[in-house]
């Protein structure tokens, strides 16, 4: 047999003006909502103020073609635009975006089942896989309240009986069904973003913990601020430590690419890099196990990771500097200007090249210092309103002056930040962390 073409009518408007009391599920008015419509004066000359129009699909097995929706009007004083298709193959083609509200008969049979099998809303659950941002109303016989509010259960916004319907009636459900489904999705993306915040949360706790300097003279301090587009979530990331002999080690690290995905990978870098330090292990060795991990845990071959590692001798003098694929830090004396520390012999980023190897690097603190590392969000902001970036030599210049204005510590990294991000012009479209430690005799 041939698939009817469906047909789409405009039907004329029968109402206009009327109060928006909200039916009771069933089609049936509440005595209040009657005595509002009761209460509210009919408009004459006058129409509702103007909006989109309304768009309503209707779902129903009708081979005589006798049509089961009345006359209906939007809260606009325009015809409610029905759509009428026979069966769920039709409805797919018909289901545009300008739809809003889909009246499916209950009777209707699911795709690949009998109308007598078990699941009497096969085709009701069907539709709302179907279209799960529409509002759905379930059309079913009268006096089956049982299988209408099973259905309001499953998913509808509402029920009504077949041979019940007039235009106030359905006019008025589909409006208001309507403005539920807008309310439920509101409320599950509000739902949605609480979790996903709470989850940025315990990431962020991960990425960025507190140290580990019981018993260090040195002091620490630390500034993370993710990029525009993520507001809560980063993957930067970092840690400090202070190990039985006395050393204290200190990282920096981040993740290529930005997103959930990203910021758990740094979390367990960082997690590793924390127990593989307090177990002993340092420089190439702890860099070459760190890539190991990245290996087995990253999602794409192409992930990699910049690192900069550095362990502080007991005695505050000395440090040994390892550098994979990341900035130098920068060190800063009362008897000279603040600079990076070398960068010759810095090796690739973790995940890059299989095998690679990371040399450490002896350098020499003096007894009064500040050691500074950061992620290159710090260094890759615009400058004024052409394309030039901060850059290295930019960082270095305006930590310089910060340094002679006497800040130092939290007050010296929050300035820092602020400042890049007004050079940038606002905010840094990638995140920021920078740690800084201090040792003063």
């Amino acid at each position: 047999m041939p698939v009817p073409v469906p047909r789409q009518r405009a039907i004329p408007a029968v109402e206009s003006g009327q109060a928006q009391a909200a039916p009771a599920v069933g089609g049936h008015l509440t005595e209040e909502a009657k005595q509002t419509e009761a209460a509210t004066p009919k408009e004459t000359g006058t129409q509702a103020t103007a909006g989109p129009s309304l768009t309503l699909l209707l779902i129903e097995d009708d081979p005589a073609g006798s049509p089961i929706v009345p006359e209906l009007l939007d809260p606009a004083g325009k015809p409610i635009r029905v759509r009428t298709a026979r069966n769920l193959t039709e409805a797919g083609r018909l289901l545009t975006d300008d739809v809003q509200c889909i009246l499916l008969d209950l009777a209707l049979p699911a795709p690949g089942r009998s109308s007598d099998g078990d699941d009497e809303l096969a085709v009701l659950k069907h539709v709302l896989e179907l279209a799960p941002r529409h509002a759905v109303l379930a059309l079913t016989a009268s006096g089956d309240a049982e299988r209408g509010a099973e259905a309001v259960r499953v998913g509808a916004q509402d029920y009504l009986f077949r041979d019940e319907l007039d235009g106030r009636l359905l006019s008025r459900a589909i409006r208001y069904a309507v403005e539920r489904k807008r309310s439920e999705s509101a409320e599950r993306r509000l739902a949605e973003g609480r979790v996903r915040a709470q989850e940025n949360r315990r990431l962020e706790r991960g990425l960025l913990p507190t140290p580990l300097l019981e018993g260090s003279s040195l002091r620490f301090a630390a500034r993370y601020r993710p990029g525009r587009s993520r507001a809560l979530l980063g993957g930067d990331f970092y840690d400090t430590v202070r190990t039985p002999d006395g050393t204290v080690h200190a990282m920096i690290g981040d993740v290529c690419g930005h997103g959930p995905d990203e910021a758990a990978l740094g979390v367990e870098l960082r997690i590793a890099w924390r127990a593989l330090t307090l177990a002993g292990l340092c420089g190439d060795e702890l860099l070459g196990t760190l890539q190991e991990v990245l290996e087995h845990e990253r999602a794409d071959e192409e992930i990699f990771a910049t690192l900069c590692t550095v362990d502080i001798s007991p005695d505050g003098h000395w440090a040994g500097l390892c550098l994979a694929g990341h900035p130098a830090p920068l060190l800063a004396r009362p008897d000279c200007p603040a600079q990076l520390l070398p960068y010759d012999e810095n090796g690739p980023a973790l995940g890059l090249l299989p095998g690679a190897r990371w040399p450490r690097m002896q350098v020499e603190l003096g007894t009064e210092w500040s050691l500074m590392l950061y992620t290159d969000g710090l260094i890759e902001g615009r400058v004024g309103q052409g394309g030039e970036r901060l850059g290295e030599d930019g960082m270095v210049k305006m930590v310089r002056r910060q340094f002679d204005e006497g800040l130092r510590g939290e007050g010296l990294l929050r300035a820092a930040v602020h400042e890049v991000r007004k050079l940038n012009g606002g905010e840094l479209t990638d995140d920021v962390a920078v740690v800084l430690l201090d040792r003063v005799p």
